[in-house]
């Protein structure tokens, strides 16, 4: 009995990160096709970058909620858009994914995120998947818990074109509006990223000379 529960935990496991990568590659692959044939003409943002405190460079985004989220879906919520019909399999019953539009520092749009969490016993997972058009994507995998303060950190550990020989970290905390005004955001998620450059590996035949 035991080796039958370690092999279904197993399956589930495999299920899960199956399920968190076939939506990793689904935006890639959507990201790839825009870029390789874009059905619309990709305007690239100036990047608003400044220098980190403590090396490489940081780079600011943001969501505003509810405006901002295109799509939501997770087990027993409302699902954005209302017809969204979410799978009722129970091996996928701890996940929610979301695809929001992100914003810079100057409020403007510049790409898309998609951000996917798992809830499956020691498997849980915290993923964001940034699309900037005309730049690249960039792949961050979060810590679980929040850190003092209320946000998250995470590694970038995958990234495309501008982003192919960078890593960096990524933080990631709710700011709620304040405001009283009924039109705007209930509040935002803000996205610090910040990069450092990785070297190209050296020739060993250009060691040796």
């Amino acid at each position: 009995m035991p080796d039958l529960l370690g092999e279904l935990n197993i399956g589930e496991s495999v299920l899960l990160k199956t399920f968190l990568i076939g939506i990793v590659l689904g935006l890639a692959a959507a990201a790839g096709a825009l870029y390789a044939i874009p059905v619309v003409d990709q305007v690239r943002e100036a990047s608003i970058v400044t220098v980190a405190p403590n090396s490489g460079n940081a780079e600011t985004f943001h969501v505003n909620i509810p405006m901002d989220r295109i799509m939501s879906g997770a087990p027993g919520r409302a699902a954005v858009p209302p017809d969204l019909q979410w799978p009722a399999d129970e091996a996928v019953a701890g996940i929610s994914t979301e695809l929001f539009k992100i914003r810079n520092a100057r409020d403007a749009v510049v790409g898309v995120a998609v951000r996917a969490a798992a809830q499956n016993g020691g498997e849980d997972v915290i993923d964001w998947v940034l699309h900037l058009p005309a730049r690249g994507s960039v792949f961050v995998n979060m810590d679980v818990s929040p850190r003092e303060g209320g946000f998250r950190i995470g590694e970038i550990r995958a990234g495309s074109q501008e982003f192919a020989t960078l890593s960096g970290f990524m933080t990631e905390r709710w700011i709620v509006n304040e405001s009283a005004d009924e039109d705007a955001p209930t509040g935002r998620i803000e996205l610090q990223a910040t990069y450092v450059g990785q070297l190209e590996p050296l020739d060993p035949a250009e060691s040796s000379e």
